[in-house]
């Protein structure tokens, strides 16, 4: 079953999201939201019921000036591949709304088969994915400021970042009709990608060596596309879920937080 799914042009999307100039901005965040349809409350304070497909996180290295230091961590969804082919959400989906394309690398959400269990919320480790708890209220006019390109979500489904799909399925209608298979680098790109004030986030196929993600985060292919950069790392490698988001930083404290290794003796 496995062996059918190879296939010698098969691309793995991904990111490469260099911490070091990351300001915490949130154009990214506001970038997404607006590409994507992602709704919102009046009273966005309870974060427990908000929905962000790219979250913003602040990291501290716990010491006192002036040896303090701060970094922001933007979290889309990561994308897993898994040691076995698919991402955890994947595998316990009961709906089949969620599932790995061999194709682009990319876990799909299909809205209208999810009942709302949230199975794949509790596999993810990431924090990645929002159920939504009510029907998407927009004010009136808003209908011109929404997306044609994106299904809105309705209440008692699971949505998260998608890598902004629909923009590659609009190149690759673009490159038939030019009469090509292949897109260039520029041709698909994320909202965050291009939103992004420091250049901080690249986007490209992980497959492809002539892309920027590939040469700076050197992916592993024998080993589950480990960077080989040493100042890389994905997000808690130790559980295997090979995410496709990478990260970079010159900072050790910040690479070591990566992984949520606990503080000992040792620092």
């Amino acid at each position: 079953m496995k062996e059918q799914h190879k296939h010698t042009k098969a691309k793995k999307y991904g990111m490469v999201i260099d911490l070091d100039k990351c300001t915490g901005c949130g154009a990214c965040m506001a970038a997404c939201m607006a590409e994507n349809n992602v709704s919102f409350k009046k009273d966005e304070s309870d974060k427990l019921l908000s929905i962000t497909w790219m979250r913003v996180y602040k990291l501290t290295n716990g010491k006192k000036f002036p040896e303090a230091d701060i970094c922001y961590l933007p979290r889309p969804c990561m994308h897993c591949e898994g040691d076995h082919g698919h991402a955890p959400c994947v595998s316990v989906c009961p709906a089949t709304a969620t599932d790995y394309s061999h194709e682009t690398g990319i876990v799909s959400q299909i809205y209208t088969r999810c009942f709302g269990c949230r199975y794949c919320m509790a596999a993810c480790p990431y924090h990645a994915r929002y159920f939504n708890w009510w029907d998407p209220v927009w004010p009136d006019g808003m209908e011109k400021y929404l997306s044609p390109n994106v299904s809105p979500r309705m209440r008692g489904v699971v949505e998260k970042c998608s890598f902004c799909f629909h923009r590659y399925q609009l190149a690759m209608d673009k490159a038939y009709i030019e009469g090509r298979r292949e897109l260039e680098e520029d041709e698909y790109q994320t909202s965050c990608t291009q939103a992004c004030p420091a250049d901080a986030i690249i986007f490209g196929d992980l497959n492809n060596p002539g892309h920027a993600v590939t040469q700076i985060a050197k992916p592993d292919h024998k080993h589950g596309g480990r960077p080989m950069n040493p100042n890389a790392f994905r997000l808690l490698e130790r559980l295997g879920t090979n995410p496709k988001v990478y990260y970079l930083s010159s900072r050790r404290w910040v690479r070591r937080a990566g992984d949520n290794y606990i503080k000992d003796e040792r620092g």
